[in-house]
């Protein structure tokens, strides 16, 4: 379960936060009662799997030329 925290509070004690983050902790961050965002670990084998999935998308997309282009071409 998040701990709920002000976002006054996640901006004053930022360092804090992030340490508990790192062992595990997670939060909502609250602004005027309302929740704006999580902070939580990130899950390292989901993003390895993320990194690897994007670079799977990227290798199959078409190469594709501008063909020769000078400094001057860009600033005209």
């Amino acid at each position: 379960m998040d701990k709920a925290i002000t976002a006054s509070e996640a901006n004053q004690h930022f360092s804090e936060l992030l340490r508990e983050v790192s062992e595990g902790e997670s939060f909502t961050v609250m602004s005027r009662g309302r929740p704006v965002a999580r902070v939580l670990p990130i899950d390292r084998h989901q993003e390895a799997q993320s990194v690897r999935n994007l670079l799977a998308f990227v290798a199959d997309l078409p190469v594709r030329r501008a063909g020769a282009w000078s400094r001057e071409d860009l600033y005209e």
